[in-house]
């Protein structure tokens, strides 16, 4: 079963870090993501520019606005994602405690549902 493991930064305790402090939770983030590929967990690993370059886009009653930055009044932001292959949502969360960001930030697991079942529903 996949799962995507959302990765939100709070930037004002990721700011706190120190520049050493910073780098070596990007070592452990590498070395628990090394292990997990090794071992067929890990599918796929992403990091995102920071939100002020984001752009976000909205269609309501066929007028089409873009903005700034993520739409969204939360503190944290997306800051990357993983798709990993667990057996079930607690070998799902326990691989997501493996990422140091849950300490300056938050880790959201989500089941990734199968778009093919629901294209073929679509498609008939």
């Amino acid at each position: 079963m996949q799962f995507m493991v959302l990765i939100y930064n709070d930037s004002s305790l990721h700011e706190k870090l120190t520049d050493g402090e910073a780098d070596d939770m990007m070592r452990e983030c590498f070395t628990h993501a090394d292990h997990l590929a090794q071992n067929g967990k890990l599918l796929e690993s992403r990091m995102l520019e920071g939100a002020e370059t984001a752009r976000s886009v909205r269609i309501r009653d066929g007028r089409t606005s873009t903005m700034d930055g993520p739409f969204s009044e939360a503190k944290e932001v997306l800051g990357g994602f993983n798709l990993i292959e667990a057996a079930d949502m607690d070998e799902a969360l326990r691989i997501a405690t493996g990422f140091p960001w849950a300490r300056t930030g938050r880790v959201e697991v989500r089941p990734v549902r199968d778009i093919s079942a629901v294209r073929k529903r679509v498609a008939r």
